[in-house]
């Protein structure tokens, strides 16, 4: 099984580059303020332009507004958007008929009564992203470096093409694909030296980890 890698938050050329280098298949760059990863469209706009052809670019938007979608989308041609907030299943829906673009709907699991949401999101979503979700005092909805149990996506059948987020780096990520058998991969804060500052070498470890055939 190929494992498709998405790098995100991405800020900067360097870790644009070793991303794209060491084979990611998504580049994700973050529309919400709150975020060390925060990118302007303008910003994004100049990443956007570096990033090759069968190399997708999403936008991570946090319960955002029609406006705040569509001063990005009129700077930055994103292949993907991400939603990660509390969006409803009817409001990812409009987004996706609204932009135009495919849409991928973050899903936080802390128990397994989390799970009956991939189910919702599954039917109006492209792709969902499985994440940890966030202490209830958290600023942040993902990019925090927490992992959920794992263990609860054994064997589990899941509707639509998924990728596996929350607590990911280099040095836990095969064990992650073990358990879960998820076919794609998000990283953020793992592969960083600090908030908002992609690390190039933790990028092609992670990478070269996530992909490496499990035994």
């Amino acid at each position: 099984m190929a494992i498709s890698v998405k790098i995100c938050g991405l800020t900067e050329a360097a870790g644009l580059a070793a991303a794209v280098e060491a084979g990611a298949r998504y580049v994700g760059f973050v529309f919400f303020p709150k975020s060390p990863r925060h990118v302007t469209p303008e910003a994004a706009a100049e990443l956007a332009a570096q990033v090759p052809l069968g190399v997708a670019k999403v936008g991570l938007f946090v319960d955002p507004d029609d406006a705040a979608l569509e001063a990005v989308l009129a700077r930055v041609p994103l292949d993907l958007i991400q939603l990660h907030g509390a969006e409803t299943p009817a409001r990812v829906a409009e987004v996706k008929a609204r932009s135009g673009l495919p849409v991928m709907k973050a899903v936080g699991i802390a128990d397994p009564q989390d799970l009956d949401q991939l189910w919702d999101y599954g039917l109006v979503a492209d792709m969902l992203l499985i994440d940890a979700k966030p202490p209830k005092d958290a600023p942040l909805p993902g990019g925090n470096g927490l992992a959920f149990d794992w263990r609860l996506l054994a064997g589990r059948q899941i509707l639509k093409p998924w990728l596996l987020a929350g607590g990911l780096t280099p040095e836990n990520v095969a064990e992650a694909i073990r358990l879960t058998r998820a076919p794609g991969i998000d990283v953020s804060s793992g592969v960083e030296s600090a908030p908002g500052i992609k690390d190039p070498q933790r990028i092609r470890n992670f990478i070269a980890r996530a992909t490496a055939p499990i035994l």
